[in-house]
């Protein structure tokens, strides 16, 4: 009886000591956080301000770059185009890494900030744009090089290899892929686990988000020429109008998701431009359609395309169109696959979230209809475990306004989406952190 009650005082013993062991580390990565946030501030505003294009972020991957080689790390710079790759080994251990997007959008920023975009670029047109950062690419950065800042100077809790990279063209979808084509996990340490975050317009600051399995969706663009036989809008009945036939598309893909898609599985099909005609009294040649398709399954996303594929020849038949008339259905090879974040991963790292930053701060989200090639990396023969979360970036202010007054919070790629940089910044760095001392810490 007395020995039994001596372990178990050991053991309440050893795990009181974990307990303020693990307090004590969390409290030294709030503090790190704390003094390199004033900094991290200046690179925020700095990478804000100065957003490039997709295939393009030539200048943010130098700066990024400069950053992390000054925190002592071995960088790789052109990998994918504009993608960077920095390196630290640490003893013996797992290889984790944390990636970040470069990129912009070309949206004129109308947020009024002090430090608000005023730069432009040259879309594939070669026609100048305004672009910002109205996707949070920005945060991103920046909570990546905090991160590399204090895993740096809390290099004695944890050990094995931390890959940080820098990707570009996620808005384009490509940038993930092309890395991966350069050698990404060949080149460099193959990692066992891949860690993002993302900044969340409805979360508020100092929130994480998260959600296991499908997170994101496939995001499919399709273009469909539709081409009729031109003629005098005084006389239909010698032409075959293309503007009718586009319009009796737009209508039938809209039963694709309602009578073809079985109820419970997750889809989407919108036209988002349809430009045709040139006149009020002529029949034109072509009407031009572009579609975006979303779904989570590969069954239901090969479904949608045959079924555009097929509406789209029929209604043509119907109409009487000629076969060398007949529409064209051109899906684009920029792809971005759903991302599945692991689910033992993602339970895992939300049990993190709970410990650190209080279990009221940790959300449950379902799944959405964006699109992010973060995906790609747990899609190669290695299958490697993938997870991203979510930042609230939200300011407690705006949220109870929002509340208050009924009124929506500004979105994503939005010109007035203007995270709350100080907790959204802190809590990025702070939550990534945790997740990486999981992984990699010393037991």
């Amino acid at each position: 009886m007395r020995k039994s009650f001596l372990v178990l005082q050991l053991c309440l013993l050893a795990a009181a000591t974990l307990a303020r062991s693990g307090e004590a580390l969390r409290e030294a990565v709030r503090s790190r956080v704390n003094a390199e946030y004033p900094a991290l501030f200046e690179i925020y505003k700095h990478f804000h301000a100065h957003p490039e294009l997709s295939f393009q972020e030539e200048k943010t991957a130098a700066r990024l770059a400069e950053e992390l080689r000054r925190g002592g790390y071995e960088v790789t710079t052109g990998v994918g185009g504009h993608g960077i790759v920095a390196v630290f080994k640490n003893g013996r251990g797992p290889t984790v890494l944390v990636r970040s997007d470069l990129d912009g959008l070309p949206v004129k920023e109308q947020t009024g900030l002090p430090y608000a975009s005023q730069a432009t670029g040259k879309d594939d047109a070669g026609n100048e744009v305004p672009v910002m950062h109205a996707c949070g690419h920005d945060v991103h950065m920046t909570c990546l090089v905090g991160v590399a800042r204090v895993l740096k100077q809390l290099r004695e809790h944890w050990q094995g290899t931390l890959v940080l990279i820098g990707q570009p063209a996620e808005e384009r979808g490509g940038g993930a892929r092309q890395m991966i084509a350069d050698g990404l996990f060949t080149r460099f340490p193959r990692p066992d686990y891949c860690l993002a975050l993302h900044d969340d317009s409805s979360l508020v600051g100092g929130a994480v988000g998260f959600t296991e399995g499908f997170a994101l969706a496939n995001v499919d663009s399709v273009d469909i020429k539709v081409r009729g036989v031109g003629g005098h809008g005084a006389f239909p009945h010698a032409a075959k109008d293309p503007i009718v036939l586009a319009s009796q598309i737009v209508l039938g893909l809209q039963t694709i998701v309602s009578r073809e898609i079985a109820p419970g599985e997750p889809a989407v099909v919108t036209v988002g431009s349809i430009h045709g005609g040139s006149k009020h009294n002529i029949i034109p040649e072509e009407v031009h359609l572009q579609l975006t398709l979303r779904s989570y399954a590969e069954d239901v996303r090969q479904q949608t395309i045959a079924a555009i594929q097929r509406i789209t020849r029929g209604l043509a038949l119907a109409a009487g169109m000629p076969e060398d008339r007949l529409p064209i259905v051109k899906v684009n090879e920029d792809f971005t696959p759903a991302t599945y974040n692991d689910p033992e991963l993602t339970r895992r790292l939300a049990g993190v979230f709970r410990n650190w930053l209080g279990p009221q701060m940790v959300v449950r989200k379902k799944p959405v209809m964006g699109g992010e090639d973060f995906s790609e990396y747990g899609r190669t023969e290695h299958k490697i475990p993938i997870c991203m979360f979510f930042v609230g970036a939200v300011s407690e202010a705006t949220m109870q306004e929002s509340v208050q007054a009924g009124k929506s919070l500004p979105s994503l790629h939005s010109p007035i989406f203007a995270p709350a940089p100080e907790p959204t910044v802190k809590t990025g760095v702070i939550a990534m952190t945790a997740a990486v001392l999981e992984l990699m810490g010393k037991k």
